[in-house]
């Protein structure tokens, strides 16, 4: 434990910090995990209802993305290659197989 205040409260702080920042990045996986499941009901399915929830997924990651970046949860670099990961893979579900 910190003896002198200001080192006490700095640890207090950072820990609140650790516990916000941890909140944001787990929203970010859960909203990525549900985009994912819902990209394999649509690829299972392909149904104009099921693209449409694809692409209400696809819009609360990115949002969820975005709002981390601008926390500081996420580096911004970080948040533009996730949601290239997240785009591409629409992309590739969506190209017709020939």
């Amino acid at each position: 434990m910190a003896n002198i205040k200001s080192a006490a409260k700095r640890a207090q702080i950072a820990e609140r910090n650790r516990l916000r920042n941890k909140a944001y990045r787990s929203a970010v996986r859960t909203l990525i995990k549900n985009y994912l499941t819902a990209i394999g009901q649509y690829t299972a399915d392909p149904t104009p209802e099921k693209l449409a929830e694809v692409q209400h997924r696809l819009n609360l990651a990115f949002s969820k993305i975005d709002k981390a970046v601008k926390r500081g949860v996420l580096h911004r670099n970080t948040g533009a290659r996730r949601k290239a990961r997240l785009s591409r893979i629409l992309n590739k579900t969506l190209q017709p197989t020939s």
